[in-house]
């Protein structure tokens, strides 16, 4: 492409192997809104300067977020396609680093791919190693020193439990949420499953972010996804993670944070990437962060969805209209 930097990241992903993704860097051009356009073998899908337009998508979640826009005349309506991206959630925080620069991701269709229910992911952003950093290194070199990071202004105030239906039809909470504004973008993440308590492993892990600056986002980006050995091989067993290998992140033999912590690149990382997972569904709207604090006990992407609705209303199609 002229006048771009082209980088491609290519891994197993959660659903098959050989996954890609390209990005391309393109120059600085003060006529041009920044923005992050994302495609799909090349038709775009989605674009952060049309952000209004991220209510329509729709969301699924199995063990990763996958977002859709599967109305052909409507997407037409907005000049995009009708297409799905899954993954996203571990590249679209890399975009926070540059506000002010233009990105173009193509996402590459993986033959075969299924999701959880069965259905046909149409592309798949590649695991790498479970974490955010090599897409940041990466793209370190096209874009950069990192830029100031862009924030917007949230009031939301808001309170629920997490919960799920037990096997006898009675609801069972698992989880909190608290959403209270802030000076900055909090987040204090809170892991606490129990065999006891009828989890499938044991893990007690907690973090706590206050981001305001790029300096605070590396440890974050290099914190890896995780699973149990117990847990990867059930999902073996059940036709899932079809491509993922041990490269692809921690695989715990034990969840017990103090066994495990040895092999940790960050402190408390289970938690720390849980926040990464959450920083990376926040922002693949556009690369901004809410003036909030949040607080999350085992959360996952249905919940950070949850957040992402509250948070909707304050993101605005103009907000980088004043860079």
């Amino acid at each position: 492409m002229t006048n771009a930097q082209h980088f491609e990241f290519e891994s197993p992903s959660l659903s098959y192997k050989n996954a890609k993704v390209t990005v391309d860097v393109l120059e600085r051009d003060p006529t041009h809104k920044p923005r992050v356009v994302w495609s799909v073998d090349g038709r775009e899908v989605y674009r952060t300067d049309l952000c209004k337009i991220f209510s329509d998508l729709k969301f699924g979640a199995a063990r990763t977020a996958i977002y859709s826009y599967d109305d052909e005349s409507r997407a037409h309506a907005v000049g995009l396609n009708a297409g799905s991206i899954a993954s996203p959630e571990h590249l679209a925080p890399v975009f926070l680093m540059w506000p002010h620069r233009r990105f173009n991701v193509n996402v590459v269709c993986g033959e075969g791919a299924k999701s959880a229910a069965g259905e046909k992911i149409v592309a798949e952003v590649p695991l790498m190693d479970g974490s955010a950093a090599p897409f940041f290194y990466g793209l370190r070199r096209a874009a950069g020193e990192p830029e100031e990071l862009v924030f917007y202004d949230a009031p939301v105030k808001a309170e629920w439990d997490l919960t799920t239906k037990a096997a006898d039809g009675t609801e069972r909470a698992f989880g909190h949420v608290r959403i209270t504004p802030a000076e900055t973008f909090e987040v204090e993440y809170v892991v606490d499953r129990s065999k006891a308590r009828g989890d499938s492993c044991d893990l007690q892990s907690a973090a706590s972010v206050s981001i305001y600056s790029p300096e605070n986002l590396f440890q974050i980006f290099m914190a890896r996804t995780f699973i149990s050995a117990e847990e990867f091989e059930q999902a073996k067993a059940a036709g899932l993670l079809g491509g993922v290998d041990e490269s692809c992140g921690m695989l715990l033999n034990s969840l017990d944070g103090a066994a495990t912590s040895k092999d940790f690149r960050v402190a408390n990382e289970p938690a720390m990437h849980k926040i990464l997972d959450l920083i990376g569904d926040i922002t693949f709207i556009c690369p901004a962060l809410p003036r909030v604090r949040i607080e999350i006990t085992n959360g996952g992407h249905v919940s950070h969805r949850q957040i992402m609705e509250r948070l909707i209303p304050y993101v605005s199609a103009g907000l980088f209209e004043k860079i």
